[in-house]
């Protein structure tokens, strides 16, 4: 078992010129670089890019539907260390409702699980691939209120590694906590990010991102 080191990769625009931050996460296997080569594909200038990179390239040992005792103490650690990167976010000058978050399989599980314990208004939530933590879900873990916080989930039907069943739990408990949740399931789609993602991912950022560019021409 291991817990996690604090290293946070950083890229775009200083958060002192962003309109908002975007926090990605990897998946199992991947780097904080690997994640941060997305945001190429996202056409989002205006942000400031934090990427936690996680201990042996896994934020957790076992399946996300393990029970919870065979993922510790690195789920808490993993939990732990995202809520660094949000607090280092706004120490930078970035308030809540201008994060976004980004994650990818692993990486959007342990997003969907850190926002639902930590429920507020976001700028948005991209989660690839993923669903809530746990063996069994646990309601008393989930606390706050989104107040209509965007949150896009996507995932593959049948997936090799998140049933479809747990998805559609997990949206069940983001709406409860007053999230805007949208689910696109992509029949025999292979467990990876397809540009029909992308798009939609482009399209919750873009309010953003317009923004910016709208100011920029005034």
């Amino acid at each position: 078992m291991y817990t996690h080191q604090t290293q946070i990769i950083r890229a775009g625009v200083t958060p002192s010129q962003a309109k908002a931050a975007l926090i990605l996460l990897h998946g199992r296997g991947g780097t904080a670089q690997n994640i941060l080569s997305l945001a190429n594909e996202l056409e989002i200038n205006s942000f400031a890019l934090y990427a936690p990179q996680a201990s042996n390239q896994s934020w957790y040992p076992y399946s996300f539907m393990a029970p919870d005792k065979q993922n510790q103490p690195a789920l808490n650690s993993a939990l732990d260390i995202i809520y660094e990167v949000v607090e280092q976010v706004k120490a930078d000058g970035i308030p809540a409702d201008k994060i976004y978050f980004l994650g990818f399989s692993q990486g959007a599980c342990l997003t969907l699980e850190y926002i639902a314990r930590n429920a507020q208004r976001y700028g948005g939530v991209i989660a690839f691939t993923g669903g809530l933590i746990g063996e069994t879900l646990v309601p008393t873990n989930y606390t706050g209120n989104f107040g209509e916080t965007p949150i896009l989930i996507t995932t593959g039907n049948p997936d090799a590694h998140v049933p479809l069943s747990r998805v559609e739990e997990s949206v069940a408990v983001l709406q409860e906590q007053g999230a805007t949740v949208t689910l696109k399931v992509y029949s025999g789609r292979p467990h990876t990010i397809t540009m029909q993602e992308i798009e939609l991912a482009k399209q919750l950022l873009s309010a953003t991102e317009n923004h910016q560019q709208t100011n920029s021409a005034t």
